[in-house]
């Protein structure tokens, strides 16, 4: 009820009429079948805890972990909770605390005591009362952490013990991140043997850096199981995240390696008896972007503003032409989110169909078209097709000297295809604050590194790891924008920042959890980055000197104190001289005293707020116009009732969806190009989420399909090809129009047929094939009648 957009004068009708609804449906009270562990997919109820309410949800849709993985016959006793203002935004510091920011810690305001007082009480939900357990990085991020339903034989503490053994860590804020280690959303894969393990020396080089930080290696056969265990069939990524036992990082695949796994010193992090190999990511190809961050470092090193200006320019033309013309769509589905959908469009298109004319591919290209238009605006989110977001890892054949990196790319993400770069490159790492963390180095090709893709090896020689150079960063899963576009080059180099850590507070006995509770609500009194990153954004506008202005350079020491909080405990306190008080127009700060920026950014955003996204709904008339007869064929009619039974159910569950996260339109939640959602969710926290839960109902649908063929003795390939059509038929003839949605205020969904695109577009390759032979056949019966007439 809450997601109507006026107001319900009869709740109780209202409710009576949708409780009908939900009855008739054969699956909406059912969780679905093809959520499952196997997809590395849980149920997980949810709850927010607000200044005066407490929100409860789900269960919903979750990415698994390690410990949900292990203790899957105890899911419905897990729970994760976020705290949250009352409007659902983030807490932020002053909230907790009102002079936090000017270093003076003695004040704390209710809410505090309210967040410590969860987490340290707990919260009862019936007959069960869930406990803190822990919180991953990205959890704490967000002001979220996990908490667990104690039972016999089972509590929170027995789970933390299972996790590993944690008691020579003596720093608070060290001792959490570890809990937390366990819980980041993975791919479980294989177990290996402690035997099948070696510890391999970290390398320094006699500095006081770590040029092998977070880095190891894998053999390569064992790298095909593992990819084949994540449903890479077709190839072996040359780098994998992982986290196994109390080891965490990255290994790459080394071709003369004889054990299955290699790992240094500085991976292990806390000892564990766990011997499952967990994937968290590995190297693919992936488009690499600007950003505001890296727009200021490079303008501030000498690259011209108006080279960035034609940058966009372009982007936009792409973007325009991506919405009418095939080949430029075609180009454009590279960038797109990968999975199903891709393929579909991709398919389509290849079928024949225009941008601008089938329904379901016009509106993906226009949601896409609308959602990187929307990224530019706000971020100025450019893309640069000579570069990658790549992976880094390091030169395990001390080949390469300081100064040179080996880089070899795919074309696109389904091309086999590759190339090594040579020449300058730009490497940094976002975020980047600091001049120096931009490195231009030297791509050099280097044979015994050709197995390695999609990745950018660093070299083991010189004073400094380049990786720690930018931005502080090591090598285990940090992803590196790096770009061989030669008017990307900066003119010169600054040296680059010390990013020591601070030093962190040892105590002289074993970390408790109450310590651990209160860290996490001291936490959110000193979560300072979103602050310190906008006010560098401010200066760096104003100032002459840009990112090398004394307040920049002063911002980006404070902002690496910031980072290292979560493993320090030491936060990084604000002085007055830099608190922002006036913003840059291309911020959108309303609320705030703003003026026009004329700086490179601000052109950018003054010229792309000319160009608004245009997307066309599913109106009637649409589809008067767009229904395709090419894809009905004979005997759909027999199959009309079951359609329109599949189409409800599927509509109802996407529509659900939609709703819970607050998703206005069907191409945002299909595509996974989301424009805006509902305040307690985030795109950096939820998008897997969403995108997993529409790809189990697609998978739900063409299970439903299945069941329709399985169910009838010797079916034929016409008769799915006729049942294929009635799903078509049901959703775009425009007697239906509008037909699925009475009682719920949304659109007319057309994603439901798709969910079997394969079979619908056999049938219009099929009728494009007869269609293209028509003159043929045409011209050989005229010449078979004339020379009937001759003889």
């Amino acid at each position: 009820m809450s997601y109507l957009k006026s107001t319900c004068l009869n709740p109780t009708n209202w409710l009576s009429v949708q409780y009908s609804r939900i009855r008739k449906l054969r699956y909406a009270l059912q969780k679905s079948s093809n959520i499952s562990l196997d997809d590395g997919l849980v149920y997980v109820h949810r709850v927010q805890v607000t200044p005066a309410k407490v929100y409860f949800y789900g269960p919903e849709i979750n990415v698994s972990n390690r410990v949900v993985r292990h203790f899957s016959a105890d899911l419905d006793n897990f729970l994760r909770i976020s705290f949250v203002d009352e409007d659902c935004e983030k807490l932020r510091s002053v909230d907790l605390s009102p002079r936090s920011a000017f270093g003076n810690d003695a004040r704390r305001t209710a809410l505090y005591n309210r967040v410590l007082s969860v987490l340290s009480n707990g919260i009862s939900i019936g007959d069960k009362h869930f406990e803190f357990l822990a919180f991953s990085s990205s959890q704490l991020r967000d002001n979220s952490a996990w908490m667990f339903a104690s039972r016999p034989g089972l509590t929170a503490s027995d789970i933390r013990k299972w996790m590993g053994d944690f008691r020579n860590i003596r720093n608070v804020a060290k001792y959490a991140a570890r809990l937390g280690q366990s819980f980041s959303s993975s791919t479980e894969t294989l177990k290996v043997h402690k035997y099948e393990v070696e510890e391999i020396p970290d390398i320094t080089n006699g500095t006081k850096y770590i040029f092998s930080d977070g880095v190891g290696k894998i053999s390569a056969n064992f790298a095909l199981e593992v990819a084949m265990k994540c449903k890479l069939k077709r190839f072996a990524p040359s780098v994998f995240q992982i986290r196994y036992g109390g080891y965490k990082g990255v290994v790459a695949v080394d071709p003369r390696s004889n054990r299955k796994l290699s790992l240094r010193k500085s991976m292990s992090k806390f000892q564990s008896e766990n011997i499952t190999l967990d994937v968290l990511a590995y190297s693919k190809y992936q488009p690499c972007y600007l950003n505001r961050q890296l727009i200021t470092l490079l303008t501030t090193l000498g690259v011209s503003g108006n080279v960035f200006e034609l940058k966009q320019e372009e982007a936009v033309r792409q973007l325009n032409r991506m919405v009418t013309e095939p080949q430029a769509a075609s180009e454009a589905i590279e960038l797109m989110p990968m999975g199903e959908v891709t393929n579909v469009v991709k398919e389509l298109l290849l079928c024949g169909y225009q941008p601008d004319h089938e329904p379901y591919l016009s509106m993906l290209l226009q949601t896409f078209r609308a959602s990187k238009l929307l990224e530019l605006k706000t971020k100025s989110r450019i893309l640069i097709k000579h570069g990658r977001a790549m992976m880094g890892c390091l030169d395990e054949t001390r080949t390469l000297n300081y100064g040179q990196v080996f880089i070899q790319a795919s074309y696109c993400a389904d091309d086999h295809r590759k190339f090594v770069v040579t020449g300058k490159v730009v490497v940094a790492k976002n975020p980047c604050l600091h001049p120096g963390d931009v490195r231009v180095l030297h791509a050099v090709d280097v044979p015994d590194l050709h197995h390695m893709f999609d990745c950018v090896v660093f070299p083991q020689l010189g004073p400094r790891p380049h990786p720690n150079e930018c931005s502080g960063s090591d090598l285990d899963g940090d992803i590196y924008f790096v770009s061989w576009d030669q008017s990307l080059i900066p003119r010169r180099m600054v040296d680059p920042m010390d990013y020591t850590p601070a030093p962190a507070e040892t105590l002289d006995h074993d970390v408790t959890i109450e310590e651990i509770e209160e860290y996490f609500t001291n936490y959110i009194v000193n979560e300072s980055l979103g602050i310190i990153a906008n006010a560098h954004v401010v200066f760096a506008d104003k100032e002459p000197l840009k990112a090398e202005s004394e307040p920049c350079k002063e911002l980006a020491k404070l902002f690496s104190i910031a980072v290292d909080f979560p493993k320090t405990g030491v936060p990084a306190l604000i002085p007055p001289e830099l608190h922002v008080k006036e913003y840059p127009d291309f911020m959108e700060k309303l609320d705030k005293v703003t003026y026009e920026s004329t700086g490179v950014i601000g052109k950018l955003y003054r010229e792309i707020k000319k160009h608004t996204p245009h997307i066309k709904h599913f109106t009637r008339d649409v589809a008067r116009r767009s229904y395709d007869t090419d894809l009905i064929v004979d005997g759909y009619e027999d199959y009309i009732s079951d359609a329109i039974e599949y189409k409800e159910e599927y509509d109802f569950k996407l529509g659900n969806l939609m709703d819970h996260y607050g998703i206005k339109s069907e191409a945002e939640i299909i595509s996974g190009c989301i424009l805006k959602m509902a305040k307690n969710f985030t795109k950096s926290s939820d998008a897997d989420a969403i995108r997993l839960a529409v790809r189990s109902l697609r998978k739900e649908a063409r299970s439903w399909f299945n069941e329709m063929s399985t169910g009838e003795d010797g079916i034929g390939q016409d008769a799915i090809e006729a049942k294929a059509s009635a799903w078509y038929h049901v959703t775009y003839h425009p007697q239906y129009w509008g037909s699925y949605n009475e009682g719920f205020d949304r659109p007319h969904l057309i994603s439901f047929p798709w969910c079997v695109y394969d079979r619908l577009l056999c049938i219009k390759q099929r009728r494009n094939f007869l269609r293209k032979m028509e003159p043929d056949l045409a011209s050989l019966l005229n010449n078979m009648n004339q020379n009937l007439r001759f003889h």
